[in-house]
């Protein structure tokens, strides 16, 4: 390399420098003139706007689980954590967090909406609509004889699914289902409003489907021949192969009917 290539190298390089030092520069420049516009007062969070399903999410509530947790102003205030934070509130399932220029957050909520109580009677929880299990003051739900589900807590949404389909059945014939659970076992068991306990079995939704509703279109009949009201029902057992057996009030005896395919 002769002395001009050398020459005409070396102020590339210096320019290239120059440029690089200059852009660091403007960037500095720039970040910093950010930080000044967005510590100004009028960019300070003046306040939340709260949208949608709030029945739950008051004013008080919002205070004492929201307001001390958000930090930052309009543009530096972490949209992803201030969701979070109000995910965290009792009642809310899901939040949506904008930014309303230049100084308040508008916030979108959607309630858990309840569909059952969860669980062991002595430790109750809250389902909602989609078949997720939540927490919640149980002493704020506002719908009177909800039914009680349980079962493994992954198996939720399922045991909302078959309880919704199991329940026109026994409500055509005056027989409220009372509570379902999915045993550790994988068996279905009812109780109904009257305190008739129905052992419904093992088996997909179908599967027990159709078990109950071949014991409830015979139903009527055994209850004739016994002479006893549908009140009179004590006891259900539908895990036979090829029928069920019941218990009726005042008979100290078990009945074993065939199913009608």
């Amino acid at each position: 390399m002769n002395r001009s290539e050398g020459s005409a190298l070396d102020l590339r390089l210096m320019n290239g420098c120059a440029a690089l030092l200059f852009a660091v520069f403007l960037g500095s420049v720039a970040l910093a003139a950010a930080r000044w516009v967005s510590n100004r007062a009028v960019f300070a969070l003046h306040g939340i706007t709260v949208q949608g399903d709030v029945a739950h999410a008051n004013a008080p509530t919002v205070r004492a689980h929201v307001v001390s947790r958000v930090a930052g102003s309009f543009f530096s205030v972490d949209l992803a954590r201030t969701r979070a934070v109000f995910e965290a509130m009792p009642w809310v399932r899901r939040a949506v967090v904008h930014r309303d220029f230049p100084n308040r957050l508008r916030v979108q909520l959607q309630e858990h909406q309840v569909a059952a109580y969860w669980g062991e009677a002595s430790e109750p929880r809250l389902l909602n609509t989609f078949g997720e299990v939540f927490d919640a003051n149980v002493g704020e739900v506002e719908i009177d004889e909800l039914p009680r589900l349980n079962g493994p807590q992954s198996q939720s949404a399922t045991v909302l699914e078959t309880y919704r389909a199991l329940a026109p059945l026994f409500s055509a014939m005056d027989l409220g289902i009372e509570s379902l659970e999915l045993t550790s076992q994988g068996s279905w068991r009812m109780t109904l409003a009257q305190g008739a306990v129905i052992e419904a079995g093992r088996g997909d939704l179908d599967t027990v489907l159709l078990r109950c509703q071949h014991f409830l279109k015979t139903l009527t009949r055994v209850l004739a021949r016994y002479q006893r009201p549908v009140g009179a029902l004590e006891s259900a057992d539908l895990r036979h192969e090829n029928g069920y057996a019941i218990r009726l009030q005042g008979m100290g005896t078990v009945a074993h009917v065939a199913t009608i395919h």
